[in-house]
C-alpha cells in the first residue's frame, strides 16, 4: 500500500490533482472560518486578523506553482473549478440555514445560524471578489514569466500575489460595505478604505512570508 502510494507521488498528474484539491479546500476553509476574528501579539503590536487568512495563505504559493509548472491555462482552469465550487457551497449552505430545526437536534439556531448565515451580499462580494482576484494574479504571473524568460521566481511570485490581493481586497470590502448611492446599508468609502487596509498590508506580509513556499511548491510539483 505504502509503495504503491509512493508511485502515485511521482506521478505529474496526481501532484497537480493533490495541489488542486488542497486549493479548493483551502478557498472553501477561508470562506467558512472567515468570520472568527482573531488576535495576536507580535513585538509588542497587536494584530488583529480573519482565521480565513490561514487557509488562504495556501491559495498563494499553490496557484503560482500551477502557473509556473502547468502555465495559465490550467491555472485559469483550477480557478474557475474555485469558484463554482464556491458557488455550490454557498448555495448549499444557504439551504441548510433556511431548513427548520428538529426537536431533538445536537446544534440550535442560535448555534448553528450565526456562523453559517452569511449575508447573500457577502456571499455575492466573495465570489466576485476570489474571481477576479485570482484571474488576475495568473495574467500578472504569465506575462512576467514571459517578460523575465521565466527568471526571478520570488519577484513573478510576489508582484502577482501583490495585484491580485489588493483587487481581491478593495472589491470584496465595496461589494460587501459600501453604501451604493444609498440604496444598500454600509458605509461611505473612506471608512470602507479604512477596513480594507490593514487586511491588504497582511496580506502582503503574508505574500513575502509565502516566497520559499513557492521554490518548494514548484520544485515538488515539477519533479525537480
Amino acid at each position: 500500500m505504502l509503495g504503491r502510494l509512493t508511485e502515485k507521488f511521482k506521478s505529474l498528474e496526481f501532484r497537480t490533482s493533490l495541489f488542486v484539491s488542497v486549493f479548493i479546500a483551502a478557498v472553501i476553509m477561508s470562506n467558512v472560518l472567515g468570520s472568527k476574528i482573531a488576535a495576536i501579539t507580535v513585538f509588542g503590536i497587536l494584530i488583529q486578523f480573519s482565521v480565513g487568512l490561514i487557509p488562504f495563505f495556501f491559495t498563494f504559493f499553490i496557484l503560482d506553482a500551477i502557473n509556473e509548472v502547468h502555465g495559465r491555462e490550467k491555472t485559469r482552469e483550477v480557478i474557475w473549478t474555485g469558484v463554482l465550487v464556491l458557488a455550490f457551497v454557498s448555495v448549499v449552505t444557504a439551504l441548510s440555514v433556511m431548513m427548520p430545526f428538529a426537536a431533538r437536534s445536537w446544534l440550535g439556531p442560535d448555534q448553528f445560524n450565526p456562523v453559517f448565515s452569511s449575508g447573500l451580499r457577502i456571499i455575492i462580494a466573495s465570489i466576485i471578489a476570489f474571481a477576479t482576484a485570482d484571474l488576475n494574479d495568473a495574467f500578472v504571473y504569465h506575462r512576467l514569466r514571459e517578460m523575465l524568460k521565466g527568471k526571478f521566481l520570488w519577484l513573478r511570485s510576489n508582484v502577482s500575489n501583490f495585484a491580485g490581493q489588493t483587487i481581491d481586497t478593495f472589491v470584496f470590502m465595496f461589494l460587501a460595505f459600501f453604501n451604493f448611492f444609498g440604496l444598500l446599508g454600509g458605509y461611505d468609502a473612506a471608512y470602507v478604505v479604512t477596513l480594507a487596509l490593514p487586511y491588504l498590508f497582511l496580506k502582503f506580509a503574508l505574500s513575502l512570508v509565502n516566497t520559499p513556499f513557492v521554490y518548494a511548491a514548484v520544485r515538488w510539483l515539477g519533479g525537480k
